[in-house]
């Protein structure tokens, strides 16, 4: 049973570290969870001044009962355990036996909407948050497309995300298994239609440079997911993509070897194949962010019959935004209830105003560039 208000699942991994350390500014008692302690304590060992806050590290076995045995006690649950269709399950049923809230990382289609369908509604009577896709390859565009909406008319969505830096171990894994295992949509009419399989890179423009940009639906991403609720907005397309071109060239060569790979294999054998080239691809930690070096960029247009706008937000150090969203989520909840409980975003259920005003008071995001046409 938790003698802490915070569970970060998956914390010696690199983002778990970062909510960690963000948890550590604000001051959190956290427990640091995961299934090897000797991994987890060397990893929280790295945080600097984390002598300062009271924390404990225990190993945990991935089941239902062992969760829920560990949870009952903590307020709120911040998973980074994926991919998370794979693994989620079990912690979302943990939550809700123990009663906490639940956060994650994800940007996987497939898993949000299980979250929506399978347990938003028993989240929500309960009065639990059910967050998935708390990160900020998806929340800080989301941030860019709320104040879009702002401005009342707009009902389409045309959002990218451009970054500078490496994916995480994890973050290469999930991308695999993604691409193998499930489909990515955009909404349409407020329906999901699928992605083309075989289209391939897409050509973007980026704000504030001349050269285009190259970018992949990368999974159909939270947004989609998230806006089907909204009644303001119809439509929405997600594009994301790293800014180094070489890379970006390479990524859809490497799925589409590993898809080949894997095709004619039974899932269960499918995900060991998958995790084993997810390793070959990329098995350490990459180095701790460097904001000159690596920057986010979230770009939203909106249109409607009538009207346009257009919201860009420049940002550096992508993981580090992940980390002090989910920290101020985790604090958020530990002092008053959200302003939407059950299946809900990060803005949806703290406001998109007070997420950029976060970003910013840690400087990690500027002031957004807004421009609107009515």
């Amino acid at each position: 049973m938790s003698t802490k208000p915070v569970v970060v699942y998956g914390a010696s991994g690199y983002t778990g570290r970062l909510i960690c350390e963000y948890l550590r500014e604000y001051g959190i008692p956290f427990i640091a969870a995961g299934r090897d302690k000797t991994r987890l304590q060397e990893a929280i060992d790295h945080i600097p001044g984390i002598d300062t806050v009271e924390y404990e590290t225990v190993e945990v076995a991935h089941s239902v009962e062992s969760l829920t045995e560990l949870f009952r006690g903590a307020s709120v649950v911040c998973n980074t355990v994926g991919p998370f269709a794979q693994y989620g399950h079990e912690v979302v049923k943990a939550c809700i036996a123990a009663g906490t809230h639940y956060l994650d990382t994800t940007g996987e289609q497939d898993w949000l909407i299980d979250c929506d369908e399978q347990y938003g509604a028993e989240m929500a009577a309960q009065g639990l948050l059910l967050s998935p896709g708390i990160a900020q390859m998806y929340t800080t565009g989301e941030i860019a497309a709320q104040i879009c909406l702002e401005t009342p008319g707009l009902d389409t969505l045309d959002i990218q995300v451009i970054w500078k830096g490496f994916p995480t171990v994890a973050s290469t894994k999930t991308i695999l298994v993604n691409a193998a295992l499930a489909k990515a949509y955009y909404l349409e009419q407020n329906r999901y239609v699928e992605w083309p399989a075989d289209a391939g890179l897409y050509n973007v423009v980026v704000p504030g440079q001349h050269e285009i940009g190259l970018a992949l639906p990368w999974g159909g991403t939270s947004h989609p997911v998230w806006f089907k609720h909204d009644p303001r907005v119809a439509n929405v397309k997600v594009l994301g993509g790293v800014a180094d071109r070489a890379l970006m060239q390479g990524v859809p060569l490497i799925v589409a070897a590993v898809l080949e790979q894997v095709k004619d294999l039974p899932p269960e054998e499918k995900l060991r194949v998958l995790t084993e080239q997810a390793a070959a691809v990329r098995d350490e930690m990459p180095p701790r962010e460097n904001p000159r070096i690596n920057t986010s960029l979230d770009s939203v247009h909106a249109s409607g019959p009538l009207g346009r706008a257009h919201c860009v937000i420049y940002g550096n150090c992508n993981y580090k935004q992940t980390g002090l969203l989910q920290a101020y989520a985790a604090n958020a909840l530990l002092q008053t209830r959200p302003k939407q409980v059950g299946f809900a975003s990060a803005c949806q259920a703290f406001g998109h105003r007070e997420l950029l005003g976060v970003l910013r008071a840690f400087g990690l995001v500027s002031e957004p560039i807004l421009t609107v046409h009515r």
